[in-house]
């Protein structure tokens, strides 16, 4: 009997709908309705509540730098627009003159390690010179009898380069790793050196750019000047002016 009583199908309770006079409000609010409008009350009305006190609860001396940078608008904070500074004339060419030196200053540092690279490599094979090997020996007779043409035939390396020769020493005892290596070793050491020497000429070659910009731009800053541009600056050049004559007092 049991069992039956389990089984049986049971009448399935259905909330009421809206009455007939009622249905010009819309559809009647069913109990899940209800509580999420509950739910999203009471979470209004505790965050009112944490609110009010931290309010109560503030240090009337606090300050933050947000309170001076913003200002209520139509009840949102946005930020104030900040005043520009009030730079003159002479504050004007006084800052691009510093700026000026201290890029000549950068220039003539490049342009100094430059030319200690081209003394240090004697620009090396150049075509334009050949430097001439000496070979020291210890006494006059053994002087007499070297012989060049068998020294350079049994070294054929050293014949078109006039840097890095082992000494006499060196060759004799044969304590020195091969000329194909040594040769080898020489020419990546020259290759970045040069590379060096090329990434500071370019260098070099940006801030004499930059120089020139900034003395056209300091040349620009004096208003009582007449001018025309003849030139408009570009990412090599500077912009170039024609001034009118003003005779000197």
């Amino acid at each position: 009997m049991s069992s039956w009583k389990k089984n049986k199908t049971q009448k399935v309770h259905r909330e009421r709908p809206q009455p007939e006079d009622r249905a010009h409000l819309g559809m009647l609010e069913r109990k899940k309705d209800y509580r999420e409008r509950a739910k999203d009350f009471h979470k209004k009305e505790e965050t009112i509540k944490k609110l009010k006190r931290k309010a109560e609860n503030r240090n009337p001396d606090e300050f933050y730098f947000n309170m001076t940078r913003t200002k209520r608008l139509n009840g949102d904070h946005k930020l104030r627009k900040e005043a520009e500074p009030v730079v003159t004339e002479e504050q004007k060419k006084m800052m691009a003159t510093q700026d000026r030196r201290y890029v000549l200053f950068r220039l003539s540092k490049e342009l100094k390690k430059i030319e200690k690279l081209k003394k240090t490599l004697h620009m090396i094979d150049s075509d334009q010179k050949k430097n001439s090997h000496v070979i020291f020996v210890d006494s006059k007779e053994e002087a007499k009898h070297f012989d060049a043409a068998k020294f350079f035939d049994t070294h054929p390396a050293f014949i078109d380069r006039a840097f890095n020769r082992p000494k006499m020493e060196t060759l004799k005892t044969g304590q020195f790793v091969t000329e194909a290596e040594q040769l080898q070793a020489v020419m990546e050491a020259k290759d970045a050196a040069y590379k060096e020497m090329t990434r500071r000429m370019d260098r070099a070659k940006e801030l004499k750019i930059i120089a020139d910009k900034l003395e056209a731009k300091l040349h620009t800053l004096d208003k009582s000047a007449k001018k025309k541009c003849i030139q408009q600056e570009t990412k090599k050049s500077a912009a170039q002016y024609v001034f009118s004559f003003k005779r000197q007092k």
